[in-house]
């Protein structure tokens, strides 16, 4: 496959694996990356420098490949303004391949001097956004590539609630910059389809959790293979922090306490990052927000990063010329 995406990198397909808080660390991103997609290294990860800068050299030692670094700019308890910056300033010394950002945009948190500073050191920059205004913005103050991010993924998509069907046509008309489609994607199917709508490639995160690689209790990635497409919610819109997340007995306990005009200091022991983090490493899947997609509605197995990545290549391919032989009848 040759996309704008696979010659900025040099990866063998376009399909780039979204940050996950407490799994995006060097020996899953180097998995994805081995396969011929690009992993991702979770900045949020790592509360110190050393910590952070050694997560990185080390995913270089598992992997020759390009790899993206998220740096999500959100509200949050532990990751403060001061980690935004180094985080940002370690990526731009170690030379990273790219750079995801998400939330806000880098000329409103560091300044316009620090974008020059990581494009002078070869860094490709993304932002993740849900509307096509913060895509020009995007591409007005410099940024290599834009994620076109709907309101069907995991995580925190905007309160626009536009859909990645008319998310990534309307961005890639817009932009001159690529296009990646996140919301939605975990099959070749998917591929194909925001190949259709304009996109360069596409950023997938349920879908990659439910691998053999990826270090998460079995629990979760049966429940992920259980669990139909309108099995998710949207939380902690009443705290301007709107998230997708699997339903489940602390997603309906969070929404009980917005229904009750509850704010953020009642709910952050519900949605807090430990909770979470132990969700992943024991496999309780009722006792933490697991941010996941409307995709889990496609997710049937747990293969190999390899084989998942071979497998929607070919099914992307084989589409493609099913509806090419469409009209050619």
């Amino acid at each position: 496959m040759k996309t704008a995406i696979t010659e900025m990198f040099g990866v063998k397909y376009p399909i780039i694996c979204g940050a996950m808080m407490w799994i995006c660390k060097s020996k899953f991103c180097a998995a994805v990356s081995n396969a011929g997609g690009m992993g991702n290294l979770t900045a949020g990860n790592y509360s110190t420098e050393d910590e952070f800068r050694d997560a990185i050299r080390q995913t270089r030692k598992l992997t020759d490949k390009p790899f993206m670094v998220n740096v999500t700019i959100l509200p949050s308890v532990h990751i403060t303004a001061e980690h935004h910056k180094m985080y940002l300033r370690v990526c731009a010394e170690e030379k990273v391949s790219g750079l995801e950002i998400s939330g806000t945009p880098l000329d409103k948190v560091v300044g316009k001097e620090f974008i020059d500073v990581l494009k002078k050191a070869g860094v490709k920059l993304f932002h993740k956004v849900g509307s096509v205004r913060h895509a020009v913005h995007a591409e007005k103050i410099g940024y290599d590539g834009i994620y076109a991010a709907g309101i069907e993924e995991g995580g925190h998509p905007l309160n626009d609630d536009v859909t990645t069907m008319l998310l990534t046509p309307r961005i890639a008309e817009t932009v001159k910059i690529p296009v990646v489609t996140v919301g939605g994607i975990a099959d070749g199917r998917t591929l194909a389809a925001a190949l259709a709508l304009g996109a360069q490639g596409v950023m997938m995160a349920t879908r990659f959790v439910a691998t053999q690689e990826c270090e998460v209790h079995d629990n979760i990635k049966q429940e992920i293979i259980r669990r139909q497409e309108y099995e998710t919610t949207l939380i902690c819109k009443s705290i301007g922090l709107q998230g997708r997340a699997i339903k489940n007995k602390i997603v309906e306990d969070v929404l009980a306490v917005e229904a009750k005009g509850g704010g953020l200091e009642q709910l952050i022991p519900l949605i807090s990052g430990q909770r979470v983090k132990d969700a992943w490493e024991f496999g309780n899947v009722d006792n933490a927000p697991m941010m996941m997609g409307q995709s889990i509605g496609l997710v049937k197995d747990i293969p190999t990063c390899k084989d998942l990545l071979e497998r929607i290549v070919a099914e992307a391919k084989a589409d493609i010329e099913r509806v090419k032989n469409i009209f050619n009848k």
